[in-house]
């Protein structure tokens, strides 16, 4: 018999950084051994950017124990380092702070295709797109690009 799901909890961790005071406050009431969590979520991130932001899904069942699935970098943390700038703009409508090529744009939404809701290259491409406009950046994918 399968174990029953108690909560999903969601936690955004550098990566190869994790430990248990980042995450008491989230994992603390579900009961699970933080200090495991930390080592096993340090030792799967560990070939990642340092300081790469990983978000991870965790299952916790009823029992306490658990698994969690890893997930790809933000959309906006991959934005930025493609664009080379730390932060978009304050005023995204008028004030634009950078621009990223068509090659940009597909290269981040190959890598995010995954956990993006679309089922074409083109679809992720363009929430890719409309994220980075969202930020102040200007994107080289026109309208009519993503069909």
């Amino acid at each position: 018999m399968a174990k029953e799901i108690k909560q999903i909890v969601k936690v955004q961790l550098p990566s190869g950084q994790a430990n248990p005071s980042m995450v008491g406050t989230t994992l603390g009431p579900t009961g699970v051994n933080m200090v495991e969590f930390c080592q096993q979520f340090n030792e799967r991130t560990k070939d990642r950017p340092s300081g790469e932001i990983a978000p991870a899904a965790i299952n916790v069942y009823d029992d306490r124990s658990y698994d969690f699935e890893l997930k790809q970098a933000p959309a906006t943390q991959m934005i930025l380092k493609a664009a080379g700038i730390e932060k978009g703009s304050s005023i995204p409508q008028t004030d634009k702070v950078a621009n990223l090529t068509l090659d940009q744009i597909k290269e981040i939404a190959e890598k995010k295709m995954v956990d993006l809701n679309a089922n074409t290259i083109e679809a992720a491409m363009s929430i890719i797109a409309g994220t980075a406009r969202s930020m102040g950046i200007t994107t080289d994918l026109k309208k009519g690009d993503d069909q």
